[in-house]
């Protein structure tokens, strides 16, 4: 393991991750959440979720320009983060 990279819990599942082609901070994040490999997320699709609450996630995901975007825009950088 790198030794530039912080520690990931669930490496197998970072790597598959990668292959697919998310970033090293989405991997990450995605493999170092307590329930990661469990199935049945609750969280109701983007488009169903106020601008506020998009915003919100933004902010602690740490997407820049969030406050210039409007709900669409907040859409497509969550995804694609």
């Amino acid at each position: 393991m790198p030794q530039n990279r912080p520690r990931i819990k669930n490496e197998a599942q970072y790597e598959a991750l990668r292959d697919k082609g998310y970033s090293q901070e989405k991997a990450a994040r995605i493999a170092n959440t307590p329930d990661s490999g469990k199935k049945g997320g609750k969280a109701k699709p983007y488009e169903e979720r106020t601008k506020k609450e998009l915003y919100q996630q933004a902010k602690e995901i740490g997407i820049s320009g969030r406050s210039k975007m409007d709900k669409k825009e907040l859409i497509t950088a969550l995804r694609n983060n």
